[in-house]
């Protein structure tokens, strides 16, 4: 089944169930020499365990706090531009995990994986954003993690038009088993499977699973950002990169910053630019909303470009202020 020809709405009872990371997100603003005062790699992610989250959360100061996950933030996105969605994501039964459930349903959001009665407590993520708008993420995964096959429901997957996998819950063996197991029910089904890719799923010991998966057929469509692509096909350039993954993955679409975006599917090439704004704040969920318009619009039945662009659009909106949860009415940004 293709997406971008069949409307989901019309055909399934829903439009996009996604797997991911459920977290609440700690933004905060900071210069650069806190970062360097704290070894924290600017721009990019790195994982904590508790102790560490806790020193750094104390050092931050006045923050915002809001339920995030990579796979989250594209669903709340989504439900916002009129798709039908639903998330699974594991939690811990304290008061983090209450916000992040209670938000979810709040946006439309269905949300029902049981919360963790035991173990480690829910996760979230240190966001500290530098002047320039770009941040740095500093994650402790807590519960997330510890999603497992159970969790996995099958009605649901094989209910929706289009799986949706988070690369920063395929590092961690147990719920990576979740997710083979929901691939494996969507391809039964005739789904189509989504896939975002992380840097952390581009390290070694991650990336040969994830590449194993890609050659057997698991991935039907990547979404990644020009390092992620690159780092992932052991390539130099763009270019490299779609030659070595489009004879594995049907549809790759892939961010580049002020440069646009970029789908090759059908072995056709389609390019947009990008939007302007007029000034970034937070490029938190960047990539995470572009993700929500391009599948919001392909469950619509929007051609290609129409995907990207509706994409470059969530995306503006996000980085025109903090967090990575829309602020302006997307319905009306996107008229989809």
């Amino acid at each position: 089944m293709d997406p971008s020809q069949n409307p989901a709405s019309s055909r399934h009872a829903t439009d996009i169930l996604a797997m991911g990371d459920a977290l609440v997100d700690v933004i905060a603003t900071c210069d650069d020499d806190f970062l360097t005062r704290f070894d924290l790699p600017r721009g990019a992610m790195q994982l904590l365990d508790e102790p560490q989250a806790l020193a750094l959360y104390d050092a931050m100061g006045s923050a915002r706090e809001m339920s995030g996950g990579s796979a989250a933030n594209s669903m709340a996105g989504a439900a916002a531009m009129g798709a039908d969605v639903a998330f699974v994501g594991q939690v811990a039964d304290d008061q983090l995990g209450t916000i992040f459930t209670h938000d979810m349903r709040a946006l439309g959001v269905k949300f029902d994986t049981p919360p963790l009665t035991e173990g480690p407590s829910t996760g979230r993520c240190l966001i500290l954003v530098t002047p320039d708008g770009e941040r740095t993420m500093n994650t402790c995964p807590g519960a997330a993690h510890c999603l497992s096959r159970d969790a996995v429901d099958e009605a649901a997957v094989r209910a929706a038009s289009i799986l949706y996998l988070e690369g920063y819950l395929f590092g961690p063996e147990l719920s990576r088993q979740a997710m083979f197991r929901a691939i494996d029910i969507a391809h039964a089904a005739e789904r189509t499977v989504a896939f975002t890719l992380s840097e952390s799923v581009c390290l070694p010991g991650r990336r040969e699973p994830l590449q194993k998966l890609i050659a057997a057929g698991g991935i039907d469509l990547i979404f990644a950002n020009e390092s992620e692509a690159l780092q992932l096909a052991g390539a130099a350039d763009l270019d490299e990169a779609i030659g070595r993954l489009s004879t594995q993955v049907r549809t790759l679409v892939f961010t580049r910053g002020p440069a646009g975006a970029l789908a090759f599917e059908n072995g056709l090439t389609t390019e947009v630019p990008a939007i302007s704004v007029p000034q970034v704040i937070d490029t938190t969920g960047a990539g995470d909303l572009f993700a929500a318009g391009f599948l919001a619009a392909r469950c619509k039945g929007h051609p290609i470009d129409r995907q990207l662009m509706t994409g470059g659009i969530a995306a503006a909106e996000i980085i025109s202020h903090f967090g990575a949860r829309p602020v302006a009415d997307l319905a009306d940004l996107v008229k989809l």
